[in-house]
């Protein structure tokens, strides 16, 4: 399955979740998306999404909320504790997107995740012990979330 990883603010391409999504067999487009400018990380974003039609969008914290600012062309959208409320302008997301979040994210609260889920009829599903969701169960859920459906 083809998938769009975009990163969260100040990570950087090959990282911990779209090496884990590649290492299961997975083509992971992990571009690298400005850290400074919003709209120009939509743009990248867009730009990929559109080049290389991917099934899956995954986006990590602020590459969540780049994730819900681009036309997903119907791709299941993935979402790992998104910062949809500091960054872009969707407020809501489309029923199927799943969410994960751990409670005990100190970078984004988990209450922003449980608001946008009901607002959306999105899934949310709490897991992980912080913000990064860089542990084998975080990584499992993902890896599941992604899957699903396909």
């Amino acid at each position: 399955m083809k998938i769009l990883f975009l990163h969260g603010w100040h990570s950087v391409p090959g990282g911990a979740k779209p090496t884990y999504l590649a290492t299961h067999g997975h083509e992971v487009v992990n571009p690298a998306l400005d850290d400074d400018d919003f709209a120009a990380a939509v743009r990248t974003a867009q730009a990929e999404f559109d080049q290389h039609r991917p099934q899956v969008v995954v986006g990590s914290s602020r590459g969540g909320a780049v994730a819900i600012n681009i036309n997903d062309g119907g791709a299941k959208l993935v979402l790992l504790c998104p910062a949809w409320k500091k960054w872009g302008t969707a407020r809501t997301v489309k029923p199927g997107t799943v969410i994960l979040h751990s409670r005990a994210d100190d970078v984004i609260p988990f209450a922003d995740s449980k608001e946008l889920a009901k607002d959306s009829r999105a899934t949310l599903i709490e897991v992980g012990t912080d913000h990064r969701l860089a542990e084998p169960e975080p990584l499992a859920a993902m890896l599941s979330a992604c899957e699903a459906g396909s």
